[in-house]
Parts: structure tokens; sequence; C-alpha cells
């Protein structure tokens, strides 16, 4: 649609005098004058406008003091779930969709374009996603510009001299073709849209790529709609392997596409390696109902730059919905995932339905006190830190920095601990045969969430289990002896100090200190209960069933996600050529040139 423009006439400017990141995050303040205070009456829109005058992505504004605007735009999710495009960019401020401004750079700011710029690699280093600032050269003013380039590594030979020899070999170069994961892929395609031609919309597939059980909130989703009848209505698939870690046979593959193709929704538990790169059909939908519920760590898009992370093209970016504790932390999924806030649905953690039960507990209680009979008449101390390492495979603890004999005699005849690490480490424990009246090794054990019923203290440190944890209404205390490198390495999406609900130490003898002193700092539990939790209840399992495979979404939630659609369709109607321009059929063209 043709838009009015008063950007000559100069009735408001705008000039960029502040740039910075945070993770995926790009912010920038904005300045504002207006020629009269009739110009300050309605809101104002900044929307990231590319060569050929589309834009593909607008400024979220954050806040505003007086005449200062401050901005914020995900670079990996320009509001429709993928990467905002290569191009070169300029900011039109518009008010009731009428260009207004065009967002100059302020002079102080000039000197610091370059320090401003980012790379985040990905692909294991091969491919690179690049946001540059600079000013357009030869214009008497100082317009903002910044380019977004997408790029891959390219080779530095010699043109002449690049695999000449290699070229040489017809035969090997015929079979490599043939057997090229393009042409696999092709041949899988192939198989998925037959079989997807006869599918069956209330075919349901519970599915884990990282698991070789249904468990969690997938076997809690999956039971309860059993236990309501829903297995006679609707037709429950399940699939569990392990092939994010681990190569499958042909016949597990042709079993799993067979199943994906058969199903109108898709539940999975974590990320599928497969849908990176194999397409749903348009009316699949797929639903993520991930495990963590919502720890420090950084994941998927949040640490874009580091190695292991998505592409810029996931299966993340096919989920229609995710779900979170509360509305407040749905942010930090939907930062992960790459996609919109409103598709993270705050129904809670499925698999805390049983975990909430109060016959479940005293069950539980009563099996875990037989079990571990020291612990009867103690308070129990859980140790359950998280792994380090980049994988499964590398996966281990640092147990040297664990003063044992400090923390037995620390224990007096109060405590016992319990050390649960996470399940990918598989080096037990060292525990002195001195110590085990008092320490223990529950490793084996399935379950860290029914550990916490019998559990006075959990020391723990960047892991999620304190979702869980807090609503046990207990103290926790932190060990976070590595909290630079895991911050630089890993990354955090959101301040730590700030967000543990807890004392935090950095080193073990202070961690033994404010043991001694009992110094937990309980108060910050609940604010994070507070926080983190919309419900809690046993009917989580219920409100994905209700919200999501029957459609019933509360209403205002449809509204936020209808929102987002209308706003996303405006955006793509607004064409933001210059006055006297006219578009072509395959270029821009100025009124009166042929």
């Amino acid at each position: 649609m043709a838009m009015e423009s008063y950007i000559d006439e100069k009735r408001i400017t705008a000039t960029v005098v502040a740039i910075r990141w945070e993770r995926i995050y790009l912010y920038l303040d904005v300045r504002t004058t207006y020629s009269s205070s009739h110009e300050r009456e309605g809101e104002l829109c900044f929307y990231a406008v590319n060569e050929m005058y589309y834009s593909p992505a607008m400024f979220e504004i954050i806040g505003q003091e007086e005449d200062m605007f401050h901005l914020r735009m995900n670079v990996t999710n320009g509001g429709e779930n993928v990467c905002v495009p290569s191009g070169d960019y300029r900011i039109i401020v518009c008010r009731n969709d009428c260009k207004m401004a065009e967002c100059e750079t302020d002079a102080g700011v000039v000197e610091y374009l370059p320090d401003c710029s980012r790379t985040f690699l990905y692909a294991e280093h091969l491919k690179s996603y690049t946001v540059t600032f600079y000013v357009e050269e030869e214009s008497d003013t100082l317009p903002f510009r910044f380019c977004i380039l997408a790029g891959a590594k390219t080779t530095m030979d010699f043109p002449g001299m690049v695999h000449f020899w290699s070229k040489l070999n017809l035969f090997g170069s015929i079979r490599a073709s043939w057997m090229s994961s393009k042409n696999i892929i092709r041949i899988i395609y192939a198989f998925y849209r037959a079989v997807y031609a006869r599918r069956r919309k209330n075919t349901i597939l519970f599915m884990s790529e990282q698991n070789t059980v249904i468990a969690s909130n997938l076997k809690a989703v999956s039971d309860r709609m059993k236990e309501r009848g829903m297995d006679r209505e609707y037709r429950l698939l399940f699939s569990a392997r392990s092939a994010a870690v681990g190569s499958q046979g042909v016949k597990s593959w042709i079993h799993v596409v067979k199943m994906i193709a058969q199903s109108g929704m898709i539940f999975i538990d974590d990320h599928a390696p497969m849908l990176d790169w194999m397409k749903l059909g348009d009316d699949t939908k797929l639903i993520q109902l991930w495990h963590a519920g919502a720890g420090f760590k950084s994941s998927g898009y949040s640490r874009w730059g580091h190695s292991g992370v998505p592409g810029a093209s996931s299966c993340h970016r096919q989920y229609d919905f995710g779900i979170a504790g509360s509305k407040n932390i749905a942010c930090f999924f939907s930062e992960v995932w790459g996609i919109n806030e409103e598709q993270v649905l705050p129904t809670g953690m499925p698999r805390m339905d049983e975990f909430l039960r109060e016959d479940y507990r005293r069950e539980k209680e009563k099996f875990l006190y037989e079990k571990y009979p020291i612990c009867k008449g103690k308070k129990v101390m859980l140790f359950a830190p998280t792994y380090r390492g980049r994988n499964k495979k590398e996966a281990h603890y640092p147990y040297d920095l664990i003063d044992f004999a400090g923390l037995y005699e620390a224990c007096k005849d109060e405590y016992v601990v319990l050390f649960k690490m996470h399940p990918w480490v598989s080096a037990k424990v060292p525990i002195d045969k001195k110590y085990r009246d008092k320490f223990i090794d529950v490793g084996k054990y399935p379950s860290i969430n029914d550990l916490f019923y019998i559990t006075d203290l959990l020391v723990t440190d960047y892991s999620s289990n304190i979702f869980e944890y807090s609503l046990m209404r207990k103290p926790m205390m932190f060990f976070a002896y590595d909290k630079v490198q895991y911050s630089l390495s890993r990354g955090f999406h959101r301040d730590y100090e700030k967000s543990a609900p807890g004392k935090v130490c950095y080193t073990f003898a202070e961690f033994l200190e404010a043991f001694l002193k009992k110094d937990f700092e309980s108060e910050k539990v609940e604010q994070y209960i507070e926080h983190h939790f919309d419900y809690i209840d046993s009917n989580a399992s219920d409100r994905v069933i209700d919200w999501i495979v029957l459609g019933q979404l509360p209403e205002q939630i449809r509204m936020e996600l209808e929102r987002v659609k209308k706003r996303n369709a405006h955006r793509k109607t607004l064409d933001f050529l210059p006055e006297g321009w006219k578009r072509g059929v395959d270029e821009v063209t100025k009124e009166g040139k042929s």
C-alpha cells in the first residue's frame, strides 16, 4: 500500500544515540525532536526497511523517557519465526502508516559503529550471520544504516587449482553425487509426501529423538489422554529413539517418517535434529514439551554464535506452540526456540502433575526412607549440579573441587548428603569408606523429583532442577565455582545472582561457611515461585490437552496470537518506496524512466 511521506518536511527527526547487544537482541536508543507539540500526538512505529523498500521486521518499543525511545529487535526472529533476512537496512519512523522520519546517526556514535557490529557463527563455524553498522557515504547528513549478511566459509585457494585431480575421478563423482545427502533427503521427502496424502488429522504422535523411552512431559500428557478415554477418539502413536546421539538404521528411519507423515499433531520433548531439514506439512501441528522448567543457562538461539547452536533454519522454527510455567518466563523459551513469545503457553509442566499429588508424595517418602535408611531422623542435603562438557560424551563433574572431609565435618549429627549427578555424568562420586555413614551416591535412582520430598537443602549450580524443588518451599544453595567460564561458554539469559533463589557461593570454603551459619537466603524462594508459576496444581496435562489438542485456548491468549498475526500481515502491506517512485515488475524504477 502506498504510504504518505512527511520525511522532507522534518516534522519529526529521529537520531540513534546508542547501540548495544544482549545475546541476540539489538538495542537502540533513539532521540526524537518535534517541530510542534501537535506532532507529539499519536504512537510511533520503527520499521527496519531493506533496499527493496519492504519491511521484514520492526523494532519493539520497550521503554520511553520523554523524547527518548528504547528499541529492541531479536535478529533471529523478526516476528515471523525466521532470522531477519540479508539486506541493507534503514529505519523508517511511522505514525498511522505515514512516514514521518528516517533515523540519522548521532555524530558521537559514528566512530563507534564498527565496534557495535556483531558476527554470529553457526553450523560448526562453517556459516555466519553478521550485522554491520555504517553511515551512508556521499550524503550531507549521517543516515543510519546496517547490513545483515548470511555467509558461509569459502576456499581461499587459487580457483584454477581447486580439487583439479579429484575431478578426473568421474565414476567416484557420480557415485558420490547419487549418494549425497541431498538425494537421500529427496527420497525421504517423496516417501513422506506419499504417506502424508493419506494422513489422519486425529492421529497424534509422541516422539523423542533424544531418549529410548517416552517419559517426562510426553508420558504425562499421553497417559492423561488415555485416562480421559481420548485414545478412543484419537489414534496415539509413539516413537522413542536416541537418534540425536547415534546413527539409526534404514528400517528405523522408514518407521519414524511414516508415523510423522500420518500425524496431524506431533509432540516432542527436546530438539529433534531430523526436523531441522524435514519440513512438515502446513496443517501438521508441532508442539514442544521441553523438559526444563526454567534455569539460568542459555541454549538454542539464545546462545547463537557459540558452538553447538541451531542453524538459521531449524526444527525450532516449526513449533506451533511450546509450554512454560508462567507468562513471566515465556520470553526465555521463545528466545531459545526463535519463536514469538505469544506461542509459549503457560500451561505448567505436565510431569509435575504427579509430583504435586499428596498421595504420590506420601508413597515415595515411605519408599525412599526404606531404600536409604541413613536419611531417617536426619536432615538431607541433596548435592545435584549440572554437568560440565559440550555434550553427553564429554559430560563430567570436577569432584576434586568438593572438600569431602570438610563437608563431612560440617554435617555434624544433623545432616546426611545424597549426591545426585546429572544423568550424563558416568563417573561415580568418589566417596571414601569413612564417609559412607553420611554420604551416599544416589545417581542410579531414576527420578530426582522423588528425592526432593525428603530433601531439606538442595545444593546445585545452573540446573533447572530448582524449578520443581522450589515448590517444596525449602532452602537452596548454589556452588558456582565457574560462573565466569560458564557464562562465556554457555551464557545466561538473565542475571545469575539476582535470579538464583538462594545463597550463591564461588568456592567450596565459602559454601561450607554459609552452610554452617545456615545463611541460605531462603526469602528468595517465595519470590522465585511467584515469578515462575501461574498455576500450582496437578492440572498441567489437562491444560495442554484442552488448550492445544482440543483448541480451547483462553480468550486472552487467543487474542494475543491474533494480534501478532494481524501485525505481521499489516506490515507486509506497507510499501516504503520514496515519493515519485513506482514499483516495476522486476525492479524499482523512478517514475518517467523506461
